[in-house]
């Protein structure tokens, strides 16, 4: 099948104004302005009342924690103090109430623009042993990219971690299951539909000895490297408490400072450090909106970028977020940016676009998505702009940004249409709804 996606109210691609052919799931041809396809097409898209983008990619998520938004225990907390009132709650965290918080996460992705998500998920109470299995299974039946992260914190309250020694796991059982899981699921190849990451939690959560370990499994297996890092003042002074030194300085004792390995939130880095992870590859993932609510600080974005490292975001767990909408986190991201670097030209709504694209597709070690060019894969998000709110709107890419948009109404994923007028095609989002509500009045 051949697929003209033709003459799009705006594009972000270089030079297709008359718009872009899909064949087999890649994308085959940009169209400057005048040119219409090299060979005939068996099916055209009118895409006059749309914006066309990459499809958005998200580089960290925590999906189980859909069922504990705004949570009275949690509101109004930053960091720890915040943790440790949930860690309870998802410790009683079951394989069927896991399912639905999975689902309802990547439905909003799917639905704001996504096509390709990456989960971070790291509580193992009993029960839960296969927690990596559910997320794949409602991945794969969703049709969205996932890398999903096996997390572990093999630290808890008894050994000077943060965590209670209900929902950690040894280091035997870790390192087996996470060589289980690649073994099943992780595909490095280009194209791929599914990768798995090794993402020991953070440095107040694990030991260095799983860090080092963790990295040795990922590298024999071509796997990306993952783990909160710098997230606040909180975690710095641990490290130099615990460690005697500060928590990039322990990520480069344990191995970990290479290309494929992406750090989430990276807030707390001095300008040297943001110069030692750019020489090493080593990706951030932006967090606005989480870094809000709970005040944890904000991320060098600019500096990260001059010295080279890439820069992706990320929407954080649905709990410190309270959403799972990658198209949101794009205005948050602006203004936050704007407010901090005290300048309106600072970074610009087309800079967001190409973070939550590109930079996320160059964190997670990706080369074949997050651009609209010919040879990439067929990963797009179609917005339209016929709401009020975008009544007026000039400059129709920037407009997404700036005027708030916030549901993609076409989304394809390698070739195929995910999300159409709206809405995932067979999903019954009512009954959603429903029962991952019953799920979380579980957890109240």
């Amino acid at each position: 099948m051949r697929l003209w996606i033709k003459h799009p109210l705006g594009i972000v691609a270089d030079d297709a104004a008359a718009g872009l052919v899909v064949e087999d799931g890649v994308i085959a041809e940009c169209l400057a302005a005048g040119r219409s396809p090299a060979s005939p097409v068996d099916e055209v898209f009118e895409a006059g009342a749309h914006v066309v983008l990459p499809g958005l990619i998200n580089t960290h998520h925590h999906f189980y924690q859909t069922l504990t938004r705004a949570h009275p225990a949690a509101i109004d907390r930053e960091l720890f103090p915040w943790l440790t009132a949930l860690y309870p709650l998802w410790a009683r965290l079951n394989p069927d109430d896991l399912r639905l918080a999975v689902r309802v996460a990547l439905t909003e992705l799917l639905l704001s623009g996504c096509t390709l998500a990456a989960d971070h998920h790291y509580l193992y109470p009993p029960g839960l042993e296969q927690a990596v299995d559910i997320a794949v299974e409602e991945a794969r039946a969703l049709g969205i990219r996932a890398v999903i992260s096996r997390g572990s914190m093999n630290l808890s309250q008894k050994d000077g971690g943060l965590p209670p020694d209900g929902v950690v796991q040894d280091e035997e059982t870790i390192l087996l299951d996470s060589e289980r899981v690649l073994t099943l699921f992780h595909d490095p190849a280009p194209g791929s539909m599914l990768q798995i990451a090794l993402a020991p939690c953070s440095p107040f959560s694990v030991t260095p000895a799983l860090m080092a370990k963790s990295a040795d499994l990922a590298a024999r297996f071509d796997a990306p490297l993952h783990t909160h890092l710098a997230e606040t003042r909180d975690e710095e002074a641990y490290c130099l408490e615990v460690y005697g030194k500060r928590p990039l300085d322990l990520l480069e004792e344990t191995g970990w400072m290479r290309p494929k390995t992406w750090l989430a939130h990276g807030i707390h880095f001095s300008c040297e450090e943001c110069e030692r992870l750019g020489r090493a590859g080593v990706g951030i993932c932006h967090c606005p909106t989480s870094n809000g609510v709970l005040a944890s600080g904000f991320c060098r974005t600019r500096e990260l970028e001059a010295a080279g490292a890439p820069l992706g975001l990320g929407v954080d767990g649905s709990a410190s977020n309270d959403g799972s909408n990658l198209m949101e986190e794009l205005r948050h991201a602006l203004l936050v940016n704007r407010l901090h670097y005290r300048s309106a030209g600072a970074v610009t709504a087309r800079d967001v676009i190409r973070w939550a694209t590109e930079g996320s597709a160059r964190c997670l070690g990706r080369g074949d998505v997050g651009r609209i060019a010919p040879g990439m894969q067929a990963d797009l998000a179609l917005f339209r702009l016929d709401e009020l709110r975008f009544s007026g709107a000039h400059d129709p890419v920037a407009a997404l940004v700036l005027c708030g948009a916030n549901r993609a109404d076409r989304v394809m994923v390698a070739g195929r249409w995910r999300v159409i007028d709206g809405a995932v095609p067979g999903l019954d989002l009512a009954a959603l709804r429903r029962a991952h509500g019953a799920a979380a009045r579980r957890y109240a």
